[in-house]
């Protein structure tokens, strides 16, 4: 079989499962009874099993099935969920992880797992008492299985059968209630049934299940020489199978149950409401995966429609033709709603970054001997994909920093008169065209007089500059480089790298993050980050004869301020703006643009601000405000200082995108 087409979707699948499987294990963590959770864990697990067969991933298919053994004994009670049980499955999540993560970077998936499969095999032959009590269960099950009835002839073949060695089977299998093909299902599963013996009734009829005139659930009786296992085992590799039940069928019983099963099992009343479950999901599966390679490319055409829409636009305003006018307001109302529709497209819940944390901080608060609560709040809030990519490792250092630094130890907590549990709080929103992230704990804090003698000492800050800081100015310090509180050293944090590293590839996003702190209540984080990367709002400006743009999410407003009401501060021009102190930017000289203009009487200002520092860029006139298309300058430019970018403009030409945080540092 030719797999390379399909290895990207089994890869993009197997994280899915793995991840669902994580999920399902910390619910079933806090709820060791719910057998349910146990189902859904199961279901995912025998998915990956079985596209890992398929696949030729022995290793992964193989440990997989382990585990899949362990999780049956559990949801049939033979072995009861406890902390330990959990710690053997999680690390077999990691290795089937770390198989997966191999796969994907071109390797074979193969791993030594012996440690953990036999782990695994120990806690799956665990019996006692659970075992009579799954055995009491399973009789249970089989009184209540419901029975095919057979007319006389049939029960003296099924008799001969059994007395030939042959087994005969009643087999119930379950479709999923999204299968969207079941008939296709149904097919599948009768080609495997005769194969391995002969069918020798079926209900409903083979013509009902061909029409598709049935529920979920079929039951057919199988006479074969094969053993219950293998039945289930080849049933449940056909795709959107729910569960599969195979039963000894007991021919002297047959006149208990002369009822169709299906009627038993389902009362009419109950069969609109199932049919109404059915079509909703069928009406809303309509879902397609999409290579982000893909996106991409079609975001950079629409990139340069958005370009050549400005030039549209500028030419229908020089010629004043009124239909060509007309047309182009029209075309750039539907390219509003392309972009929108594009931009959403490349949207994606942050969840996908957040899934992986309640684990992360289950593992850290063992190791750390801590006891946390993680609370995850607003994962459906949605961000860019190129964004996305990016912000999950910044995330990991601010989550191991609160863990570490922020969450006291139990005895500590007590001893302050707090629960012996810690809150962590993990939080996104959407507020403009941005998305908040705050990771707020209800730890110790940050000691203000730690940071600034810390600061001292490492020549970071002045004592009579620390002096004068506020709260807000002492906190930032610890997003500096190469600066820690740590008194120890620890494999969590504690190296003076990781926060500093945070604060760059925030900005490098065009985000910014803050620290707010209370001693012995807590820390907040607070990461401020664009909606999208590609298309932003700008202020476009000239400088002498240049245009640059500035974009709009870092502008307060624009002024216009007299000459006379300059002021000088540390030699430095000021002006008083809504009495703050605030520095003038001469960009003509920042950014040595030629001078060919004479100044005027006053200046035009853009005041820009990030975090509470704010400037006055000083300007020679501005153009309005457009939206555009950010191109990076590549490597060989990427080092020009107070430029992030630049774009093309609707006449041709290249104006620069300024950065806004490098001209206020």
């Amino acid at each position: 079989m030719e797999t390379n087409q399909y290895l990207e979707v089994f890869i993009d699948e197997s994280k899915e499962h793995l991840q669902s499987i994580n999920d399902q294990l910390l619910r079933l963590e806090k709820n060791p009874q719910d057998l349910s959770i146990v189902n859904e864990i199961f279901r995912s697990a025998h998915t990956l099993k079985g596209m890992s067969a398929t696949m030729g991933y022995q290793d992964l298919s193989n440990l997989t099935h382990k585990m899949e053994n362990v999780l049956d004994a559990v949801r049939n009670e033979k072995v009861k969920v406890d902390e330990g049980i959990l710690d053997v499955v999680f690390d077999s999540v990691d290795d089937l992880e770390a198989m997966v993560i191999d796969i994907s970077e071109g390797g074979s998936g193969e791993r030594n797992v012996e440690r953990v499969v036999e782990l695994l095999r120990t806690i799956e032959n665990g019996g006692g008492e659970a075992a009579l009590v799954s055995e009491s269960a399973a009789s249970r099950k089989a009184e209540s299985t419901p029975v095919l009835s057979v007319d006389e002839y049939t029960k003296a073949a099924l008799e001969q059968s059994s007395e030939l060695g042959k087994n005969n089977y009643q087999i119930k299998v379950e479709l999923r209630e999204d299968c969207l093909l079941k008939a296709a299902r149904v097919y599948m599963v009768f080609e495997i049934l005769e194969q391995a013996g002969d069918v020798i009734k079926s209900s409903p009829s083979v013509e009902a299940l061909e029409n598709e005139e049935f529920e979920t659930s079929f039951h057919v009786l199988l006479v074969t020489e094969d053993s219950s296992e293998d039945i289930e085992e080849q049933i449940k590799k056909v795709s959107e199978i729910e569960s599969v039940h195979v039963d000894l069928y007991q021919v002297s019983e047959e006149r208990k149950e002369e009822s169709n099963p299906l009627q038993k099992e389902m009362a009419p009343q109950e069969k609109p409401l199932q049919k109404e479950e059915k079509d909703g999901k069928q009406v809303g599966n309509k879902t397609i995966r999409i290579n982000i390679d893909r996106l991409d490319a079609l975001m950079n055409l629409f990139e340069e429609l958005v370009i050549d829409r400005g030039r549209l636009e500028q030419i229908s305003d020089d010629l004043k033709h009124t239909e060509l006018r007309e047309t182009v307001e029209r075309m750039t109302r539907i390219s509003g709603d392309l972009q929108s529709i594009i931009l959403n497209m490349r949207m994606v819940p942050v969840e996908q970054v957040f899934n992986r944390f309640p684990r992360m901080v289950r593992q850290l608060s063992k190791d750390l001997n801590k006891k946390i609560d993680l609370s995850v709040v607003g994962a459906e809030t949605e961000l860019d994909r190129t964004v996305i990519d990016e912000i999950g490792d910044p995330l990991v250092h601010l989550i191991r920093n609160a863990i570490d630094h922020g969450i006291e130890g139990p005895e500590e907590r007590e001893a302050k008169g707090k629960p012996a549990t810690g809150k962590l709080e993990l939080k996104a929103y959407h507020s403009g065209n941005h998305v908040f992230i705050e990771i707020t704990d209800d730890g110790g804090g940050i000691a203000r007089d730690k940071v600034v003698q810390k600061a001292v000492n490492n020549r970071v800050v002045t004592d009579e500059q620390a002096a004068s800081m506020t709260d807000s100015q002492v906190y930032d310090l610890i997003m500096e480089s190469g600066f820690s509180t740590a008194d120890t050293i620890s494999d969590v944090s504690g190296r003076g790298v990781g926060l500093d590293v945070v604060k760059s590839t925030i900005e490098s996003l065009g985000g910014n993050i803050s620290v707010d702190s209370i001693p012995d209540e807590g820390s907040v984080f607070s990461i401020q980050l664009p909606l999208t990367l590609s298309i932003i709002s700008v202020m476009l400006v000239e400088v002498q004869k240049e245009k640059y743009a500035v974009p709009l999410s870092s502008i307060i407003e624009t002024a216009i301020v007299k000459k006379e009401e300059i002021m000088h501060a540390h030699n430095k021009k000021v002006i008083d703006f809504r009495g703050k102190v605030v520095p003038l930017v001469f960009l003509k000289d920042v950014l040595s643009v030629p001078e060919e203009l004479e100044e005027e009487d006053y200046y035009s200002v853009v005041i820009v601000r990030k975090g509470e520092k704010m400037a006055a860029l000083v300007v020679n006139s501005f153009i309005g405000q457009q939206e555009v298309v950010l191109k990076s300058l590549g490597d060989y430019l990427s080092g020009a200082f107070a430029i992030s970018g630049a774009t093309i403009l609707g006449d041709g030409q290249v104006a620069l995108i300024l950065d806004s945080n490098a001209l206020i540092k």
